[in-house]
Order: structure tokens, then C-alpha cells, then sequence
């Protein structure tokens, strides 16, 4: 008899969470797609791209414009589309645009009719590449401060894992020779039409198996029993008002629900149950650029952009280093690049582990830790290297070794706090602003390590005086980064 007066309403939840949990799952796959095809351009793409330009008759300094173009539009749009995303909540319709840029992009780097065509189709791509921001403002909503590292570290492990499998297809792709309509496809165009079909692909799996779902979809089916204003959303007095449109109006119009998020008095607690229109209201006028001027978020930029400065540097170092002093050919610079990316891979999934049982910023303090020892490990051993070679070959890899295990830590830790110490209604915009500022440092690390190869002591001494600073401004900081208290709750104060 008990089963025929049960609570319909609960069945109901019930199917409402299987459904929202299939959607959420499958919404996964299509992310890590888009960032496993993102890698495999890069890997696809790069190899072969020196010697494309070659046969369009293109001086040497362009091949530095075709690999900053990507990153130029990609800087540049990644804000658009992630206030975009913001605004409207809609990030499946923002992918699908910026997958018609990378569409368009890849079929005007096959087609190819010369230099200046192939440096608008990476210029084309790069728009497409600013989706990324959206998604990781997508990832933030949908998931809690606990799940963010390990969420992060897949996104990040997924387009490793592209970068990795990448070269794969060159095997295939560098035989490729027959006629496409009026176009010749050969080894040089091959990877265009290859990415072209790739992203096309994705673009039915973002239509079919992508779903937005719910603005806060890790909290809605206890949207009763939490409170809808959060404290981290409310501006904090430590920082006078750099998060309020005028000077005045932090310490004027939000201490009432400062203090009642503290407040044990039913009265007080009222204040945090306000209806979504008026927090909308509330906080539709905040500029969000002005709310990334706090300490704590500089500070997290800033290790954003000494990190990626860093290490396109010494990647663009890597190749001539190894063929000075260790001969290294083709053969022997894809065997060390592979590796590398194996060594990232495993320290994604090793950062994904340790965020069970280490805070953020302690996984930050250990990669700074890792990144200072390997700029000294370079600073005494590869500025001038001396020795036999089997000498220099192991000063060389362990001088690399220790590069590569630092950027998982401090990339994917400095994207999970910066993702819980900025506000939740801007992420799409906040990570677009994050990833405009690592794409300036790709743009400026190349060409500092590639002016610079007969002065190393110059070039790593002013990598490790970046290093030295942002450590300096993560100590001073330390206390604020760390994810806000939750607010208390009337059943806590009860």
C-alpha cells in the first residue's frame, strides 16, 4: 500500500536527474573532442607548414606570421564569445559559429593559392580557436569547486592527447597525391582538407549531443535549499570596489548581504533568497574587466603569462639547442617531442589525482617550485654546455624533463582558482580575458627565444626573473587564493 501513496513528485526528480546526468555525459564527449581536434591541428598542421609556404615563393619571417595568426584572432575573440556565452547562456550556438571559422579556415589553408591566402586561413582558425573560453565558462557552471581541478585536467590531458596522436595521421597524409575537383592534394594542402573533415564532424556531434542545459546544472535540483547570491559573488571588502561600477557603491549597496550571509537571525538570512531577476538586475551592471583588477586574479594572470612565456621559449630553444650540441634530425626531435607530450599527459592525470587531497594552491607552489629548478638547471648547465655527449645528452633531457613536469601543475591549478575566485555570471568573459593573456605570451615567447639563441645567459636570465616575480606576488598572495567560504545557510544557522 506504501508504494501506491509514494511521492510522484520524487519519481519524477528522479527521471529529471537521469536525463540532466545522459545530457551532461554526453555533452563531455563533445568538449573533449573539441579539444582533442584542437591539438591534432596544432600537430597536423605544424610540421609541414615551413616547407608549404616554401612552395608559394614565402620569405623566412613568414613563417612567424602564419604561427601567430592563430593565436592573434585567437586572443582577440576568446573575450567576444565568452561574453557572448555570458550574456545569452548559449554556449552550443557559440561553438557552432567558431567551428564555421575553423571550417572555413582549414579549407583555405588546403586550397592555398599563395602565402598571403594561407596566413588569412590560420588568421580564419584562429577566431574559431577563441570558443575555448566559452567552453571553460561552460565547464565552470557545471561543475562544483571540488570537480574543477580534475574537470580541468581531462580538457587539458584531451588536447595533449591530440598533440600526441597528431603526427599519426602525417604518416598517411604525407602520401597523400590525387585531384579534389580543380584542387591538387598533396602532402602540403593533405592536412587542411584532413582538419576541414575533422571539424565538420564535430559540427554534427555539437548539434546532436551538445545541450546547455541549466545555467547552474550542478545545483538544480537543490536550487530550495541553497541560497541564490553567493559570497564569492559578492564583492569583497578587502579590495575596496574594484568589482562595482562606481567608487562608492562596494561598501553602499552590498554590505547588507555581506552581513547577512553571516547573520544567524532568520531576518538576515531573507536577504540571500532574493528572486533570480533582481540578482540579475544586480549584477547586469558590473563591468567585468573592472572586476579582474583584484590581487588575487593579477596575480593569477600574471602566472598565466610567465608560464606559456616560458615554455614556447624553450620550445622554440629546444630544436637548435639539440641540433648544435646533440646532431638531433627530424627523426630524433619527433621521438623527443612525443615523449614530452607522454610526461605531460601522465602529469595532467597525476594533477587530477593529487586535487583529491591537495588544494590548489599548494599544486601552484609545487610547479613554481619545479619551474624555478628547471630554469636553473638551464641557467648552469645548457647556457654553455661542456662535456662529452652522453654528458650534455643527459644534462639536456633532464633540463627539459623538469620543464615539462611543471606546466601541469601550474596550468591547470592556476585555471581552477582562477575559475573560483572570479564571478560565476562572467566565466565565459573571465577565461576569455585568461586565455588572451597566454596567447600573448605564445606570441612574444617565440620571438624573445628565437632573437636570442646566441645569448642564453640573457634569454634564460630574464626567464628566470619572471619566474622570481610571479613566486614573489604568489607569496604575497597566498592568503587569497584560495576558493571563497560558502555562505551560511538558514538549516546551518538554525
Amino acid at each position: 500500500m506504501e508504494a501506491e501513496h509514494m511521492d510522484p513528485q520524487a519519481g519524477n526528480d528522479s527521471k529529471m536527474k537521469c536525463v540532466l546526468q545522459k545530457k551532461q555525459k554526453l555533452t563531455n564527449v563533445v568538449i573533449g573532442f573539441i579539444f582533442l581536434l584542437s591539438g591534432i591541428e596544432y600537430a597536423v598542421i605544424l610540421p609541414t607548414v615551413w616547407m608549404y609556404l616554401q612552395t608559394l615563393d614565402a620569405q623566412p619571417f613568414f613563417l612567424g606570421l602564419v604561427l601567430s595568426a592563430f593565436s592573434l584572432t585567437e586572443l582577440l575573440s576568446g573575450p567576444v564569445f565568452g561574453y557572448w556565452s555570458d550574456r545569452t547562456g548559449k554556449t552550443k550556438h557559440v561553438i557552432l559559429l567558431s567551428n564555421c571559422f575553423e571550417i572555413a579556415g582549414n579549407f583555405m589553408y588546403f586550397v592555398g593559392i599563395s602565402k598571403w591566402f594561407l596566413l588569412a586561413s590560420r588568421l580564419v582558425a584562429g577566431i574559431g580557436g577563441g570558443a575555448g573560453a566559452s567552453i571553460f565558462g561552460y565547464l565552470t557552471r557545471h561543475s562544483s569547486a571540488k570537480e574543477r581541478i580534475p574537470v580541468f585536467a581531462i580538457a587539458m590531458a584531451c588536447r595533449q592527447a591530440g598533440l600526441l596522436i597528431g603526427p599519426a595521421f602525417n604518416i598517411f597524409l604525407r602520401y597523400c597525391t590525387f585531384q579534389l575537383g580543380p584542387f591538387h592534394v598533396d602532402k602540403f594542402s593533405a592536412p587542411g582538407i584532413f582538419m576541414c573533415v575533422l571539424w565538420t564532424l564535430i559540427q554534427f556531434m555539437v548539434i546532436f549531443m551538445f545541450y546547455d542545459g541549466p545555467r547552474n546544472a550542478t545545483q538544480s535540483l537543490n536550487q530550495e535549499h541553497e541560497p541564490l547570491l553567493k559570497e564569492s559573488d559578492i564583492p569583497s571588502q578587502l579590495y575596496g570596489s574594484v568589482n562595482s561600477e562606481e567608487p562608492s557603491s562596494n561598501q553602499e549597496d552590498f554590505p547588507a548581504y555581506a552581513d547577512a550571509s553571516m547573520s544567524s537571525s532568520p531576518t538576515s538570512n531573507d536577504h540571500l533568497h532574493l528572486k533570480n531577476d533582481e540578482l540579475d538586475q544586480r549584477f547586469h551592471n558590473v563591468k567585468p574587466v573592472i572586476g579582474l583588477l583584484r590581487e588575487d586574479i593579477v596575480v593569477l594572470l600574471t602566472a598565466q603569462f610567465v608560464t606559456f612565456f616560458n615554455q614556447t621559449a624553450l620550445e622554440t630553444l629546444v630544436t637548435p639547442l639539440a641540433q648544435k650540441y646533440l646532431a638531433f634530425q627530424d627523426l630524433e626531435n619527433s621521438l623527443l617531442y612525443f615523449l614530452c607530450g607522454i610526461e605531460m599527459l601522465i602529469g595532467f592525470l597525476v594533477v587530477r589525482t593529487l586535487s583529491r587531497c591537495c588544494t590548489d594552491r599548494l599544486i601552484l607552489a609545487f610547479g613554481l617550485f619545479i619551474s624555478i629548478i628547471s630554469c636553473i638547471w638551464c641557467l648552469i648547465f645548457l647556457a654553455e654546455p661542456k662535456g662529452s655527449y652522453g654528458l650534455l645528452l643527459a644534462e639536456f633531457i633532464i633540463g627539459v624533463f623538469l620543464q615539462v613536469l611543471a606546466l601541469p601543475f601550474v596550468s591547470v591549478s592556476q585555471v581552477s582558482l582562477f575559475s573560483k575566485v572570479t564571478a560565476e555570471n562572467t566565466q565565459g568573459f573571465n577565461h576569455g580575458i585568461r586565455r588572451s593573456v597566454g596567447g600573448v605570451a605564445t606570441i612574444l615567447g617565440p620571438l624573445w627565444a628565437a632573437g636570442l639563441t646566441e645569448n642564453l645567459y640573457i634569454m634564460l636570465g630574464v626567464m628566470m626573473g619572471l619566474l622570481l616575480l610571479i613566486t614573489i606576488l604568489f607569496s604575497l598572495s597566498y592568503k587569497y587564493l584560495v576558493e571563497p567560504a560558502p555562505p551560511v545557510t538558514e538549516t546551518e544557522t538554525s
